[in-house]
């Protein structure tokens, strides 16, 4: 006789009902979670722009009237040569033979003109040191976004002014400069010419030839001939000889050091053919150089070797070379724009200790020009007149300095302008209140002829301008930085009341005795934060401000309105913790501490690379120190993660500079293999130990593939052979062969596929995702981090072997229930943060491991030439960053794999991991500099940029990853328990 009747009716209509609830809340959850990730992506994204606006904006402001001197060309026309990539010391210094490389400008500096050093700012590169020399203006690093092929913002500069501009050489700087320009002639070479696989020189002779075609062409035609008769002319040459071959071969080799010969011997060439077709003397001549070169071919930081380039000037209007004396030099105690003081003292070396040096920032060349030329400064130009490298008299010195100051004063009052009528209220610049009346007196004591006081006015009023400038360039600096500061706590505080509400046990808790939070109660608050939102918008709106301006407002105040609708929970969760004993309290602390600790030290870590090594060399002692005291039964575990810890700090003691080293490229492959080998061997032989039972394969006799393990070994061992072959023929000057890249392209892309085809047990599966990722990571390794591949693998499955250790001490000690959520995965608990915290470590170490990737200058071009030689900016920067991110790709499986490991959440640990991102992430913000030496500066800016980056780059990942690891099965002791029965 039935007896369930309607109560058993019942009992099953419950459980639908508390399926169904629980399917509602998993939809519910999933749907908040991709808003919640969407919106983190665009706050980051947005954030991340905000330290333009804050320390960056472009000082590029339009409205301005020129300013031309009040005094006589002293040239008719000016040569300006530029050696792209040449370094100072290359320049100067003499070879091994005991000669120096440029005879013929050593002796212009010696007998007719001047010289010294011009100091580049970062970004040391192509764009902004031509925009510095002729536009006389630091290009704001933001337009490296915009793209290097066209202006992102229109500037005036000397060719503007000009009467006419021939310029010829690269078709990625002339274009820049003269593409727009109607009163220009201009031309360059295809791009196909810059082929890193041969001597570059070449490109500055095809540079002088056009010159040479020019001149020989006017003999044939009267109105090119009466065009180049006429004054206010400029010719441009752009010399990138020294700057192909010192990323091609370093700046020490041959090849490189012959380029300088080459472009001494160019601007010697140059001089005669000027001097036979005009020959009136009314020509002035500059050479200097847009940046330097690292030791290891690569540009970009503030480095000396990247900011120090050579500047030599003669011709007319420059000065004879003066001899030093003790009354010439100075007591200074300012600093160029890379942080060089004045006055530096030459290096005897350069065999020029007898000439007086004459140091410039590189904005300054600019305004030396348009002098030269009786030209307006131009009009957004902050350099300032370089007199020591003039020849003047004391009038004329005065009139050219004030021109300098008033062009200077002149952006300032238009900034002004522009602030004041957008601006409620605005608070003016008071030093430069007066500064008519400075005008004034300056023109007064002109007219009486006291120049000496009348320069010193100048000089004085032209520094406040600069001042003044940096003001209103600075002027919203309070307000936009409190808005982020606030909205990046917003963020945090936000992520964390989403990780207790759905992933911790404590919403059951707090809520047991608690009423339901009721969503219609929240209504007020967002009405009132929505009134806010509008209000402080429609005041961005009255004051023209620009759309981020409001994107950081409404982003900041629609974080804090969601964090305040959740003042129930708030309100119920202080209760709970009231209520906890001193314990819990202990823990807590201990926890954030800790975690506070490592984050501090990870920020620490991205100007001191050595914090890794002591925290590898400790983790080797302390984990398996727990370990040995804590597993009940013998195991090798702990001398293996001591083992892999240690050898895994060596490297981040190397230096950051990558030599290239084949025979490393080679033992870093034998590595892998040697550890893929081990892990299979390790598989085959643990199926039947208790430890080992989450980490092997289900059942390896039905693989569809079972020769798969083997194909991968034998592409490891042929991508080694083709990195020996390729580095062989691009050593003895031979030009890559396409056999060559069609094989290197082939075994790149095909074993990145091979790992879905692999077993699905976990071992099984990051094994062969470790053996698939390696042939194009050995295709694009020059050194010794192949061998830091196999380091950083060793390591972490140091880590999934920790993990299980710690999933079965935990299970041995403890006999009380696990809370578990809706899909099989426990609650996380306190003890759970030592997992994201340590994908911190290993995420960073990623990026630091074989180099300071926090600087442009560490990306080595010699990576790519395996793959490709011509020149192609954008696909040799995709194989630099496809480089990049494979240590990335390794990391964020094995994160993926111990999620599933120890059934913790994998979404809830990828909160916490954007939690400790935003950590450091606002401490870099903090650390942004806007004063002291630019290499400070380029670096903190870098690193906030890395680290906002970071949180986009684990989500990119995660869902590229999870291709590979979606797959992996964990089997668990009570599986293990059944099929042993």
């Amino acid at each position: 006789m039935r007896t369930d009747g309607i109560l058993g009716a019942g009992k099953r209509d419950g459980r639908r009902s508390a399926i169904n609830t629980a399917r509602n809340k998993q939809k519910w959850l999933s749907r908040k979670e991709k808003w919640l990730v969407v919106l983190g992506v665009v706050l980051h994204a947005v954030y991340m722009l905000s330290i333009f606006d804050i320390y960056f904006k472009t000082p590029i402001v339009h409205g301005m009237d020129p300013v031309p001197p009040r005094i006589g060309a002293p040239a008719k026309r000016l040569i300006l040569l530029v050696a792209d990539g040449l370094r100072a010391d290359k320049f100067y210094e003499p070879d091994s033979e005991g000669g120096y490389r440029a005879p013929f400008l050593r002796n212009i500096i010696r007998k007719k003109g001047r010289w010294g050093v011009s100091h580049a700012r970062p970004p040391t590169e192509s764009r902004p040191g031509h925009v510095a020399i002729i536009a006389g203006f630091y290009e704001d690093p933001s337009a490296v976004t915009k793209g290097w092929k066209a202006n992102p913002v229109e500037f005036d500069s000397v060719f503007n002014q000009s009467r006419h501009t021939f310029s010829y050489g690269s078709p990625d700087i002339v274009p820049i400069f003269c593409g727009a320009l109607p009163h220009s002639t201009w031309n360059s070479y295809p791009h196909e010419f810059e082929d890193f696989a041969t001597d570059a020189s070449f490109l500055d002779e095809w540079s002088f030839d056009q010159f040479q075609n020019l001149l020989n062409s006017s003999n044939k035609d009267p109105k090119l001939k009466q065009l180049l008769e006429q004054d206010k002319l400029v010719v441009f040459l752009h010399l990138l000889g020294c700057d192909s071959n010192g990323h091609a071969h370093k700046p020490f080799s041959s090849i490189y050091l012959n380029n300088v010969k080459v472009v001494d011997k160019i601007a010697e060439k140059v001089y005669n053919l000027v001097q036979d077709y005009f020959k009136d003397n009314q020509t002035a001549y500059i050479f200097t150089a847009d940046h330097g070169m690292s030791d290891k071919g690569s540009h970009g930081d503030g480095h000396p070797t990247n900011t120090d380039t050579p500047l030599v000037a003669w011709g007319a209007g420059v000065g004879n070379p003066l001899p030093i004396s003790r009354s010439d030099h100075h007591e200074n105690t300012a600093r160029f724009i890379d942080d060089h003081l004045h006055d530096t003292e030459t290096p005897s070396e350069w065999g020029l200790s007898g000439m007086t040096r004459l140091d410039v920032n590189q904005a300054d060349i600019a305004p030396l020009m348009s002098t030269l030329l009786g030209l307006p400064c131009p009009v957004n130009s902050v350099g300032n007149l370089p007199l020591q490298y003039m020849n003047l008299n004391k009038a004329e010195e005065v009139e050219s300095v004030l021109a300098n100051t008033k062009q200077i004063l002149n952006q300032f009052l238009r900034k002004s302008q522009l602030k004041q009528s957008t601006s409620l209220y605005i608070k003016p610049f008071k030093p430069l209140a007066s500064y008519s009346s400075l005008l004034r007196e300056i023109e007064q004591l002109i007219s009486l002829k006291e120049y000496e006081t009348a320069m010193k006015l100048s000089e004085q009023l032209r520094s406040l301008a600069l001042q003044g400038l940096h003001y209103f360039q600075t002027y919203d600096w309070l307000m936009l930085m409190t808005v982020i500061t606030l909205g990046y706590v917003g963020w945090m505080i936000y992520v964390i009341l989403h990780v207790l509400q759905s992933y911790t046990s404590l919403p059951a808790n707090i809520f047991s005795k608690e009423q339901v939070p009721n969503p219609r109660s929240t209504v007020k608050i967002h009405l009132l934060g929505g009134l806010l939102m509008g209000v402080a918008c429609t005041l961005l709106l009255v004051e023209k401000s620009p759309p981020l301006y409001h994107a950081y407002v409404v982003m900041t105040m629609f974080l804090w309105t969601q964090i305040f609708s959740e003042y129930q929970f708030l309100k119920a969760f202080c209760r709970y913790l009231c209520g906890r004993v001193n314990d819990y309290y202990l823990k807590l602390i201990a926890t954030g501490v800790f975690a506070v600790i490592i984050l501090e030290l990870l920020v620490k870590s991205f100007t001191d690379r050595k914090f890794y090594t002591w925290c590898f060399l400790t983790t080797g002692i302390s984990v398996p120190f727990y370990l040995y005291r804590s597993l009940p039964m013998r195991s090798r575990v702990p001398f293996f993660v001591w083992l892999a810890c240690w050898f895994l700090s060596v490297f981040t003691l190397m230096p950051p500079q990558i030599p290239e080293n084949t025979l490393l490229v080679v033992a870093g492959a034998v590595i892998i293999i040697t550890i893929g080998i081990v892990l299979r061997y390790v598989e085959s032989h643990a199926k039947d130990n208790r430890y080992w039972v989450s980490l092997v394969a289900q059942d390896s006799k039905k693989l569809k593939f079972p020769l798969l393990f083997h194909f991968q070994i034998l592409l490891v061992g042929l991508a080694s052979l083709m990195v020996w072959l390729s580095t062989t023929h691009r050593t003895e000057k031979q030009e890559l062969l396409v056999l060559h890249q069609l094989v290197n392209w082939s075994f790149a892309g095909f074993s990145m596929i091979l790992p879905l085809f692999s077993a699905t047990g976990l071992l099984s599966r990051l094994t062969s995702i470790f053996l698939g990722v390696a042939p194009p990571f050995l295709l694009l390794s020059i050194g010794y981090e192949a061998v830091f591949y196999g380091a950083l693998s060793l390591a972490l499955i140091a880590w999934i072997l920790a993990e299980n250790a710690y999933l079965h001490i935990s299970k041995f000690r403890s006999s009380a229930p696990v809370k578990s959520m809706e899909d099989d995965n426990r609650c996380l608990e306190l003890s759970d943060m030592r997992i994201p915290l340590t994908f911190m470590v290993f995420f960073n170490i990623a990026f630091f491991g074989t180099g300071n990737f926090a600087s442009i200058a560490s990306f080595e071009i010699s990576s790519v030439y395996r793959f490709i030689t011509i020149f192609s900016p954008f696909l040799m920067a995709a194989l630099l960053i496809f480089k990049l991110l494979i240590p990335f790709i390794l990391v964020i499986c094995a994160f993926s794999a111990i999620t599933k490991l120890v059934q913790v959440p994998l979404l809830g640990c990828y909160f916490l991991v954007i939690l400790c991102s935003d950590v450091m992430t606002i401490h870099f913000f903090f650390l942004v500099r806007n004063k002291g030496s630019w290499m400070e500066i380029g670096n903190s800016i870098s690193h906030f940029g890395i680290m906002s980056a970071q949180v986009v780059f684990v989500l990119m990942l995660f869902a590229v990853t999870n291709v590979f690891t979606k797959d992996i099965q964990v089997r668990s002791a009570q599986q293990f328990s059944r099929k042993k029965m």
